[in-house]
């Protein structure tokens, strides 16, 4: 979603110009359980069920869609920017615990070893046979940018993409932020009955954080991607929960940041640029 704004445009040599530019639209988003609050973000408006799905299943307070009973907007809220998510009854939420929000993002600095602990309590490790070339993890991005028609416009949003073992793009969603992306990725597939998405890659625009490996193992995807570079409480992470994390993921080069169950050619070093090299999850 994007709106047109007004603004003067000036380049060396030129006369300023008034011209209109088409900007990515930024909102609060309300999420409420049984009419009760749980989060606010600020998001790009669309596909509010699935971040709202998906935000639930990576904070482990559901595990499938049979656990919600309906998710709506707020009738008295005429912008539709408050969700609420009716659970079944068999679901318990101890709304105490959630002050912090179960988990701290790593976009705010908190995350720490007593977070991932605490994600892996709810989380098994992936276990995937999944085996990818590192040509068609390269093929990618370029995909993904072709199925963007807001950033095309704006410049301005970031994307979270499902593939397929094929490369196929299964689905991708744009967002002023790269967490509600995936929250809306990982929650489409959850809503469409796609889960566990073990053999299934999910590529991010911008850096791998903590909390996009947290949700890519809530949705069970076993290799995770980026154009740019990750954190290093990212790779602590996916080394604990069986992820292979790559970063770097541009035109001819890779970096695989997780070697938990990468089996690379003799002489590859870790965090060495990969070509035509085998990522290989093992059992």
């Amino acid at each position: 979603m994007h709106e047109s704004h007004s603004m003067l445009r000036w380049r060396h040599g030129e006369p300023p110009r008034e011209e209109r530019d088409a900007l990515a639209v930024e909102a609060l988003l309300e999420l409420r359980i049984q009419g009760r609050a749980l989060s606010v973000t600020m998001r790009t408006p669309g596909y509010d069920p699935e971040l709202a799905a998906g935000f639930l299943l990576s904070e482990g307070l559901i595990r499938s869609k049979d656990d919600m009973h309906a998710i709506d907007t707020c009738a008295r809220d005429v912008e539709g920017n408050v969700v609420n998510i009716y659970l079944k009854p068999h679901v318990a939420v101890g709304f105490a615990s959630l002050t912090r929000h179960v988990f701290a993002s790593s976009s705010c600095g908190l995350c720490g070893k007593a977070t991932i602990d605490a994600v892996h309590s709810h989380f098994e490790p992936v276990a995937s046979p999944l085996q990818l070339p590192a040509d068609l993890l390269l093929g990618l991005p370029e995909k993904v940018r072709a199925a963007q028609a807001t950033f095309e416009q704006t410049s301005g949003l970031h994307a979270a993409a499902v593939f397929d073992e094929r490369g196929d793009l299964v689905i991708v969603r744009e967002d002023v932020g790269r967490h509600n992306a995936a929250d809306k990725a990982i929650g489409y597939a959850l809503l469409q009955g796609l889960l566990p998405l073990d053999h299934h890659v999910l590529l991010v625009s911008g850096r791998a954080s903590f909390e996009i490996l947290q949700k890519a193992l809530a949705g069970r995807l076993a290799l995770v991607a980026a154009v740019s570079a990750p954190s290093t409480r990212a790779c602590e992470f996916a080394h604990g929960s069986g992820q292979t994390l790559v970063g770097f993921l541009r035109l001819s080069r890779l970096n695989v940041y997780s070697y938990a169950h990468l089996r690379p050619s003799a002489g590859v070093r870790r965090h060495a640029r990969l070509q035509h090299q085998t990522v290989r999850l093992r059992l």
